[in-house]
């Protein structure tokens, strides 16, 4: 089962990802390239499929999904993770 997200979980992610949208998108490649490679190609795959979608938002709307999973995930856990 899913971890549940809270809003106070996206509130801080939107916080995270809101001071630089475009650093933030980066970083979060990098760290799924090393965390988890196969969420990161079949991300940039499903953005590539369609020519008529802009990839970059596609992205960010997968790794700012992923990283409000991870958060809960790891709440629900009692650990902390940075990025």
């Amino acid at each position: 089962m899913l971890p549940i997200i809270t809003e106070d979980i996206s509130s801080e992610i939107f916080t995270e990802v809101f001071q630089d949208i475009q650093t933030w998108r980066k970083n979060m490649v990098q760290y799924l390239k090393e965390e988890n490679p196969e969420i990161n190609a079949a991300i940039l795959e499903v953005a590539k499929h369609d020519e008529n979608i802009d990839l970059k938002a596609v992205a960010l709307g997968a790794y700012l999904s992923y990283r409000m999973l991870e958060v809960a995930n790891n709440m629900e856990a009692g650990t902390e993770l940075e990025l």
